[in-house]
């Protein structure tokens, strides 16, 4: 086996990874730009797709080149055949970042919004992505997305008629250590985007 091949057994066949001459720093220089991945976690109702819409668009204007990955566009495609059950929650997580991951390697900034409830699936997400992984906590209050409530998730959730819903039925994890603390509750969009530009400046997006 030449050197630097990896071969690993994968349910009885033999895969290689095959090493590709144009590299992820090649292609960041090509664009101009620091590959990340963006990955804003909170409740449902915090702000995050929002946030995310809005700071994808400045990111335009400044030239760079993004792609965003949203909870619920994503299950309509790659997702769609994923429920709401705690190892369904785990293995959309998981896909999502093998996804922002590749974006990455093609030298995008991926902005998710997801409200990737558990510490263990965003510890893991962090693993697959690396050092371009930027954790943005959107730290809205409960209190304050039951208020908002836009999809009426939150009242069918208090009647009983949507089960696993994260922040009622189903715990949401804080994050521990995010490298960026956002709440849409205390702040209009437009700081908010602002705030969170400003703390991605000294990454280098």
């Amino acid at each position: 086996m030449a050197e630097g091949v990896n071969i690993m057994e994968n349910n009885d066949r033999q895969i290689t990874w095959h090493a590709m001459d144009i590299t992820r720093e090649r292609r960041e220089e090509l664009l101009g730009q620091k590959a990340a991945v963006i990955w804003l976690t909170g409740l449902s109702g915090s702000g995050k797709s929002t946030l995310a819409n809005a700071l994808e668009q400045q990111l335009a204007e400044k030239g760079r080149h993004t792609m965003l990955l949203d909870g619920d566009n994503v299950r309509f495609g790659l997702n769609r055949d994923l429920g709401f059950s705690k190892e369904d929650r785990v293995e959309n997580i998981r896909r999502i970042a093998e996804t922002a991951r590749l974006m990455n390697d093609a030298g995008l900034i991926v902005l998710t919004s997801f409200i990737s409830p558990y510490r263990n699936d965003r510890r893991i997400a962090r693993q697959i992505i690396g050092d371009a992984f930027i954790e943005v906590y959107v730290s809205t209050s409960l209190e304050e997305c039951e208020k908002r409530d836009v999809k009426g998730l939150y009242q069918a959730a208090r009647k009983g008629e949507i089960a696993e819903f994260t922040g009622i039925t189903s715990v949401y994890e804080e994050p521990e250590h995010p490298e960026i603390i956002i709440d849409t509750g205390k702040s209009d969009i437009r700081e908010s985007v602002r705030e969170l530009l400003e703390a991605l400046d000294k990454y280098g997006i």
